[in-house]
């Protein structure tokens, strides 16, 4: 699997409150959620976010309460893939539960600004800034989480395998 798209980029330690302000957790429809996603940090991340683009960040991202609403607007905002320096545990969990491929690799945090086009091969963990020429290896999903990922989510997941 594979994921291309143009940059978001944002610091350390932004929390799920930004992600998705509470006062929206009134509903658990995705695509309401995905609405309001990055509003408190970025008013313009919805209206200019695109299918298989991208979140870069810096350390502990996703950091603050546990609610899943957060990788889910993320997710449902049309975000391909989440790399950022370190991940809150929780995030990281929910993430992957729901489907959100997310990557840890510092040195891509560091490396990949605003704007610059990257793809990353979810197989090899292999990230690569287009726009630089340049390459960055984060640790590859294990082949499970890849079928997590590819059913869209540890639901899915036991769906398909109840049916198999």
């Amino acid at each position: 699997m594979e994921a291309q798209g143009t940059v978001f980029k944002y610091g350390n330690n932004v929390d799920t409150d930004v992600i998705i302000p509470a006062r929206y957790l009134n509903t658990s429809d995705p695509a309401e959620l995905a609405k309001h996603c990055m509003e408190d940090i970025d008013s313009e991340f919805i209206h200019k976010v695109k299918d298989g683009d991208i979140i870069v960040a810096d350390k502990n991202f996703g950091c603050g309460s546990s609610r899943e609403h957060a990788p889910l607007a993320i997710k449902k905002a049309g975000v391909s893939v989440v790399i950022a320096s370190t991940f809150a545990r929780i995030f990281y969990r929910n993430a992957l539960n729901i489907g959100l491929p997310i990557f840890e690799c510092p040195e891509a945090a560091v490396g990949i600004a605003a704007g610059d086009e990257v793809k990353v091969d979810f197989d090899t963990g292999v990230i690569t800034n287009v726009t630089k020429n340049e390459t960055y290896q984060a640790e590859p999903f294990p082949e499970f989480m890849q079928a997590l990922i590819k059913a869209g989510g540890l639901i899915n997941y036991i769906r398909e395998q109840k049916a198999q």
